[in-house]
């Protein structure tokens, strides 16, 4: 019989053998669900596999955005054209796909690819070029029309109480030839742009050449990285949709702005309306943009009265195509809601230029494809940044 202060070992087989004990050791019984949540709720996020923080990651990571924000702004002179030059291809490629699919050799197919895009590119050059020259001619013209404007603004004003001083110095920061000054400098940007031109012209090269058999490469690494290359597709299905139908209503915008200008009697109506048909591709704002040189080119010409009519025509052209008809075609493109493309406009025209506010929804799409789309842990933030009638569906058919 053992003494009282001896302790015999306890064999597995003799724990197994006792009513109610456990066959496994403490350290290899099973736990249980509900008592394994609650015990890693407990331990440090180390131990559960972060190797930091959450707070720690999310610092990180905002530092990480803000940094590559800094990069691409220092380089926006190549970022913006090379990013321009890649949206072009992605909207001219299903040219280069049927010509590829009616059994045309594929060095011709490529060819007339490109002088189809050369041609589209250096015409709206050219014509760009050309109005902005000319109004910056016209409008020295209108310096008695401009003094005639400010004098009657000045009575007005002195009769609703503001002083004489007060006057001058406002008075004293309008002068027409300074407009005169911005439009030459605007003349130089146009410089810039077709200098940018060249490197476009040149990347378009040798883009449309690769795009001819990279469809074939998606397929290739599909094979390894599915969702991925499932992303970058619906990125550009996304950014071609969008291009195409905001290139459809645009000129269809602008012929209504034409057409209306010409009734009007507004100087240069075609300038005005190529303005209107670029800046449909601006977001939130590109309607004002358009409708802020001719009404103002309108008040010297006419007065109150014709720009007041000139804000009429515009607002109900804008209403009616942009406001009703192309959201329809436009939104599911997008994707976004009108918060989230608001502030990518803002985001992208502080780093990359007045290129970003014109790239801003293509520029977005392709974020959100390699932030939220190419990784399924975060598919969830995907209702959160999509438009309300989206999201809703995206609920409804989680729930369904």
């Amino acid at each position: 019989m053992p003494a009282a202060g001896d302790e015999q070992p306890i064999s597995t087989s003799d724990a197994s053998a006792r009513p109610g004990s456990s066959p496994f050791p403490a350290s290899d019984r099973p736990v249980p669900a509900a008592e394994a949540t609650a015990g890693a709720s407990r331990w440090p996020a180390a131990e559960r596999g972060w190797p930091l923080p959450r707070a720690v990651l999310v610092l990180l990571g905002v530092a990480g955005a803000v940094v590559a924000a800094a990069g691409l702004r220092s380089a926006a002179g190549i970022v913006g054209p090379a990013f321009l030059a890649l949206t072009i291809v992605i909207t001219i490629h299903p040219l280069l796909a049927w010509l590829q699919r009616h059994h045309l050799p594929g060095w011709l197919a490529v060819t007339l690819t490109m002088l189809v895009t050369y041609a589209a590119l250096l015409s709206l050059a050219a014509a760009l070029a050309l109005s902005v020259a000319r109004l910056a001619t016209l409008l020295p013209t209108y310096q008695p029309q401009f003094t005639d404007l400010v004098d009657q603004t000045t009575g007005w004003l002195g009769e609703m109480g503001v002083t004489e001083e007060q006057i001058n110095a406002a008075v004293n920061q309008l002068d027409l030839n300074r407009l005169v000054g911005v439009l030459q400098q605007v003349l130089t940007g146009v410089a810039g742009i077709v200098s940018d031109l060249g490197f476009i012209l040149v990347l378009l090269f040798f883009l449309i050449i690769d795009s001819s058999t990279f469809p074939q490469r998606l397929a290739a690494a599909a094979a390894q990285r599915p969702h991925l290359v499932g992303a970058l597709t619906s990125f550009a299905r996304a950014t071609r949709q969008f291009i195409v139908v905001s290139t459809v209503f645009g000129l269809i915008v602008a012929l209504a702005d034409v057409a209306a200008l010409y009734w009007l009697d507004v100087p240069l109506p075609w300038l005005w309306g190529l303005l209107a048909f670029i800046t449909n591709y601006i977001p939130n704002i590109g309607f004002v943009l358009g409708l802020v040189p001719p009404a103002l080119l309108a008040l010297l010409q006419g007065g109150v009265r014709q720009a007041v009519l000139v804000v009429v025509a515009y607002s109900l052209i804008n209403f009616v195509i942009q406001a009703l008809i192309q959201p329809k075609f436009v939104g599911d493109a997008v994707g976004l809601s009108i918060s989230l493309t608001f502030l990518s406009l803002v985001f992208w025209s502080y780093v990359i230029g007045p290129l970003g506010a014109l790239l801003a929804v293509p520029l977005s799409l392709l974020a959100k494809a390699l932030l939220v789309d190419a990784d399924p842990d975060s598919r969830w933030l995907d209702p959160l940044i999509a438009p309300v009638h989206r999201g809703v569906q995206n609920r409804r058919g989680r729930e369904g």
